[in-house]
C-alpha cells in the first residue's frame, strides 16, 4: 500500500484548518513542501509540545512525504523564538540524515496563515483566490504530519492532541479521543478558576466563542486545535457579542477612511487587490448592499483570509471590516458568484516587512495577555466513557455510517465511509464500546466498563 493509500485508509484531514482530506491535497507534484508548525493563534501550544516531543516521527514523516510528491525543497517553517522546538527538529534531523530544513519566522500574526507561509518561504505571491500549488508549493499543518506519521504505521486518525488554557487549574496539552466532550477536557485541565466564562474553540482570533452553556455541547474533532476559557467580558468575547446590523450601521456612520485596516491587511501586504476600507466605503455610500455587490472592489471581500487584523488591532474607530467582509461575502455566494483568479503574477509590497503584528501585543488587545506567557508542557490522556464522533469532521460530505446501534467496535475500527465518488475522509472509532445511537450527522458510542 502507497503512503497516499494509507493516508486515505486513515481518514487524515488538514488539523490546522477547514480540514481538507489530506489525500486530495497531496495527491501532486511541487517543488516546495512546507509543513506548517508556526501555530500562530496567541496560547496554543500543541504543535510546540510536538515539535519537543514527537520530533523524530515528525521529520520522518515529513521526508516520506516530501518524497512521494518528490518535492525538491522540503521546510519546517516555525517561529524563530521557538528555541526548544527547533534544538528537538534538528537532533532529529541530524540523527535520521533526513533532507528537511528549518525555516525561522518572526513572532507575529498571522504567520501560520498558509499563503503567508509560502509568501514568506518562496517569495511567491499565491493568487487571488488561489491555492499553494499555483506557485509550485503545498502547506501541512504540522500536527497533519504527526498523524500521517502514524497512519504510514497503520493507525487511523482517532484522537487528536489540543491545547486547554486560559482561566483553567492546570493548563496542558491533552490527547483525547476523538468525540471527546469539552466537559471532559476542562476536568482534566483542572476545572474552571471562574464561575461564569466564554470558551473559544480553536485560538483567540479566528476560533469560535461560546458561551459557557453553549460550550457543553461541544466535542473534539478532528480539526479541534484547543479550547481557551476567558472572562466573559474579555475583549474578543465583546467583540463576537456585536450584532450584525450594528456592525454594518457603525461602519457606515463612523469609517473616517483612514485606511489602516488595508496597511495592515497581510492578503494585501502579499501584493493582493483587496482594500477593507474601500469596501467600507462603498457599502456607506450605495443606496443597497445588492448595488455594492456590483462593485469589483465590493468584490474584493471574497479573497478575505478572514484573520481579524483589521478590527482587532488596525481600525482606531474601533469598526469591523471583517465582519463586513464576511457578510459581503455571503451575500456574494448567495448569487453563486466565485472569485475569478487572475492569470498575472503578484508581487509582496515592500512594506509588508515593517507591518507585522507582534503576537504578545495582539494578545494584549484581546484582553487574554495574562495566559500569555504559560509554558505547557504536561500531556494527559483523556479516558471518556462515551464518545459522540461527528461524520462530517472535514471539508467535502458527511461520511457514510457502516454501523448500527448495538454493535461492538474496537479503537480504529471503520464506522464512517467516504460516500462513492464524493470528498470526504473515513471516521474510525476512537474507543473500545457498543455503539448506542447512529444519526447521518454523528455515532455515540458508550465504553465498555472494565
Amino acid at each position: 500500500m502507497t503512503l497516499l493509500e494509507q493516508i486515505k485508509d486513515a481518514g487524515i484531514v488538514g488539523c490546522g484548518g477547514a480540514g481538507f482530506p489530506t489525500h486530495v491535497k497531496l495527491n501532486c507534484t511541487v517543488e516546495y513542501l512546507i509543513v506548517n508548525a508556526a501555530e500562530c493563534e496567541p496560547l496554543l501550544r500543541t504543535d510546540r509540545w510536538l515539535m519537543i516531543h514527537k520530533s523524530r516521527e515528525i521529520i520522518s514523516a515529513a521526508a516520506r512525504i516530501s518524497k512521494m510528491i518528490q518535492a525538491e525543497k522540503c521546510f519546517i517553517a516555525l517561529k524563530e523564538t521557538y528555541r526548544e522546538e527547533i534544538e528537538a527538529l534538528e537532533s532529529a534531523i541530524a540523527e535520521t540524515g533526513a533532507s528537511v530544513s528549518l525555516y525561522r519566522m518572526r513572532n507575529f500574526y498571522p504567520a501560520g496563515d498558509e499563503q503567508i507561509m509560502v509568501c514568506d518561504v518562496t517569495g511567491r505571491t499565491v493568487p487571488p483566490s488561489g491555492i499553494p500549488l499555483d506557485v509550485g508549493a503545498v502547506v501541512s499543518n504540522l500536527a497533519t504530519v504527526y498523524s500521517i506519521y502514524g497512519a504510514s504505521m497503520g493507525q487511523p486518525f482517532t484522537s487528536k492532541y489540543l491545547t486547554v488554557t486560559g482561566a483553567v487549574s492546570s493548563p496542558c496539552i491533552i490527547h483525547a479521543p476523538l468525540g471527546t466532550s469539552f466537559s471532559r477536557c476542562l476536568k482534566e485541565a483542572g476545572g474552571s478558576l471562574l464561575n461564569r466564562y466564554h470558551v473559544i474553540a480553536g485560538g483567540p482570533m479566528m476560533g469560535k466563542c461560546y458561551t459557557m452553556e453553549e460550550a457543553e455541547g461541544l466535542t473534539v474533532t478532528k480539526t479541534t486545535s484547543g479550547f481557551i476559557l476567558v472572562e466573559d467580558d474579555a475583549p474578543l468575547v465583546q467583540a463576537h457579542e456585536i450584532p450584525l446590523s450594528v456592525s454594518l450601521r457603525r461602519a457606515r456612520m463612523c469609517c473616517i477612511q483612514c485606511s489602516f485596516c488595508t496597511q495592515m491587511c497581510p492578503r494585501y501586504l502579499t501584493g493582493h487587490p483587496l482594500k477593507p476600507h474601500m469596501i467600507m466605503r462603498k457599502l456607506a455610500y450605495a443606496s443597497s448592499p445588492e448595488e455594492a455587490l456590483e462593485d469589483p472592489g465590493v468584490q474584493q471581500a471574497m479573497i478575505c483570509s478572514e484573520c481579524g487584523l483589521c478590527e482587532t488591532y488596525a481600525c482606531p474607530m474601533g469598526l469591523q471590516p471583517r465582519q463586513v467582509n464576511i457578510y459581503v461575502k455571503n451575500l456574494l455566494r448567495q448569487k453563486s458568484f466565485c472569485y475569478p483568479k487572475p492569470a498575472k503574477t503578484f508581487q509582496q509590497l515592500e512594506e509588508r516587512g515593517c507591518r507585522r503584528v507582534p503576537s504578545k501585543r495582539l494578545a494584549a488587545r484581546l484582553g487574554v495577555d495574562q495566559y500569555y506567557d504559560y509554558h505547557i508542557d504536561r500531556c494527559v490522556e483523556a479516558v471518556p466513557d462515551r464518545v459522540q464522533i461527528s461524520l462530517r469532521q472535514h471539508i467535502g460530505a458527511p461520511s457514510r455510517p457502516l454501523v448500527s446501534p448495538g454493535d461492538r467496535v474496537t479503537c480504529g475500527q471503520l464506522i464512517g465511509a467516504i460516500p462513492e465518488k464524493a470528498l470526504g475522509a473515513n471516521i474510525h472509532a476512537s474507543i473500545d464500546g457498543t455503539v448506542a445511537q447512529v444519526s447521518q450527522s454523528e455515532i455515540i458510542i458508550s465504553a465498555h466498563i472494565q
